[in-house]
């Protein structure tokens, strides 16, 4: 007899299922008049399920979507899997050569478009290799034109005629995820059911989240599928509050109607949050988990003070978003709050789910934790993609030596935290000596005056390269570029002061909150 028969497989396909079982009325998604408990969730998952079935796809099918944050792509998370198919979502700031690709290497059968964006891609739909259907949803908030084929179409093909929650083999292929390409095309990074379910958990212990938990989509769900929040918020019971676009004000305004819990987002997102003309003070505890780019410490504070929870997490595209987590010590609230936020900024260690987190030196030996020695930060284990999709070169080299290698550079504390101290691309070599572009950045934005600041190496005829940085001053602030400069060598190392600074009126960014450093170089 199999010692194992008891076992089922692991996939986030039993939240839903759950959740519609234990909290059929409670309400489960809500953008403005719409909203759906969870029992109508899972039938309208097992609706979208089954047409995508009467629409040919089969198992291991891939399914496109490019849609912002509404309920409809809340629902792929579970319709498509639930039809045997992978989730391909696509980033809806990419211009329409770059979706071609997309939809062409992940060889996508069926595209679901927002109304709002197909005008976008209409140049290239009669060139798609492999998209037999192209679906469009309209929404009454921002209406476009539609396709031949719209959203209602497609779930008339379906019924909530009942499908099995479950999967043969956990390591199948849930979703694949396309990384930025800055570098390059981009890659197909592939997750399992196993590793979207455990990442799930991840996210329930570290952000905290109850059946009480009114998360806020401030963090797109293309990206790293929403860090799997759709499958972890809907499993612990949780109401997902919809959001087409992030803007400061309709944020203010949903989290005093909903009485917001939770968000997600890069440091820029809680930037555009604590910055809004309607931000004040909350009478509660907001839980804001925020990853992308290291907070500035001055953020972390500014943060603590308007009631926002701040839950440092950092990982890749590779990682399922996050991966390690800055776990609160309590030994920390002793301290002064600029030193606690000193703390707070660091990317901490391997979450629960995941294996511990190394920072390593070209020999694949751990650096000494001394808070000092840098090496490129590794990962692996349960929390890692399964491999670039169709790519077998690009993930041999991705997981030399065994562990996955981020391209990211950092330190280890003698309390074992890791923090995180460039890109391997972005550390400014300056006379033989290595200067952090994060350390620079989160010296300039401590000056009163600065919202936000990018730094990058420039060419330098004595140095071989120098700090350069780009700074966005505050509303109604000002500063010079010399004021900002002596500042900086006030703070930290003199050397490690940029020799030029320019004030800009924003940053170039990805649509998850990025800074484009390689558009600040050219």
């Amino acid at each position: 007899m199999d010692d194992r028969v008891w076992t089922t497989q692991l996939t986030p396909l039993r939240f839903l299922r759950r959740s519609a079982d234990v909290f059929p009325e409670k309400q489960a998604i809500v953008y403005g008049d719409r909203s759906l408990n969870y029992r109508e969730f899972a039938g309208e998952a097992t609706r979208i399920a089954n047409a995508l079935r009467a629409s040919g796809i089969d198992a291991g099918d891939r399914v496109a979507y490019l849609l912002p944050n509404i309920p409809e792509m809340l629902i792929a998370h579970f319709a498509v899997p639930l039809a045997g198919a992978v989730l391909v979502a696509i980033n809806t700031r990419l211009a329409a050569e770059e979706i071609r690709y997309i939809l062409d290497h992940s060889g996508a059968k069926i595209l679901v478009v927002d109304s709002a964006l197909y005008g976008g891609i209409v140049p290239i739909a009669e060139e798609l290799r492999t998209v037999t259907e192209i679906v469009t949803v309209t929404d009454p908030a921002a209406p476009g034109e539609g396709s031949p084929v719209p959203y209602e179409r497609l779930r008339d093909r379906g019924s909530e005629r009942p499908l099995d929650w479950t999967v043969d083999d956990e390591n199948t292929t849930i979703a694949i995820n396309y990384t930025s390409g800055t570098t390059g095309k981009p890659k197909g990074v592939q997750y399992t059911h196993r590793g979207a379910y455990l990442n799930s958990f991840g996210e329930i212990v570290h952000s905290t989240h109850t059946p009480e938990s009114v998360y806020l989509w401030t963090l797109p769900m293309f990206h790293c599928n929403g860090w799997c929040t759709p499958w972890a918020v809907t499993g612990i019971g949780g109401t997902h509050v919809c959001l087409r676009e992030v803007r400061g004000e309709v944020i203010w305004e949903l989290i005093e109607r909903h009485r917001v819990t939770h968000l997600n987002g890069a440091p820029t997102v809680v930037t555009t949050v604590l910055n809004a003309k309607s931000a004040r003070p909350l009478d509660y505890s907001l839980i804001v988990t925020t990853a992308g780019a290291p907070p500035a410490p001055t953020t972390i504070g500014q943060a603590e003070r308007m009631g926002l929870r701040i839950v440092h997490v950092y990982g890749l595209t590779e990682t399922y978003g996050p991966y390690s987590v800055n776990e609160y010590q309590r030994a920390w609230d002793e301290l002064e709050p600029q030193a606690r936020a000193r703390e707070l900024a660091r990317q901490g260690v391997g979450m629960l789910q995941a294996d511990r987190m190394r920072v390593v030196g070209e020999d694949m030996e751990d650096v000494p934790a001394d808070g000092a020695t840098m090496g490129e930060i590794v990962m692996r284990g349960n929390n890692v993609m399964s491999g670039y999709y169709r790519d077998p070169e690009g993930t041999a080299k991705a997981f030399a030596g065994g562990w996955f290698h981020s391209g990211d550079l950092g330190v280890v504390h003698p309390d074992g935290y890791v923090e995180l101290r460039d890109r391997a691309k972005d550390i400014v070599i300056s006379g033989g000596e290595n200067i952090s572009t994060i350390e620079v950045e989160q010296a300039i934005v401590a000056h009163p005056a600065v919202l936000e600041a990018a730094v990058v190496g420039v060419p330098d005829s004595t140095w071989g390269e120098s700090p350069k940085a780009f700074v966005v001053l505050a509303e109604g602030k000002s500063a010079t570029g010399e004021e900002i400069i002596e500042h900086v060598k006030a703070t930290i190392a003199r050397y490690k002061a940029p020799k030029e600074v320019d004030i800009v009126t924003a940053l170039p960014k990805t649509s998850t909150g990025k800074v484009q450093k390689f558009q600040l170089r050219s």
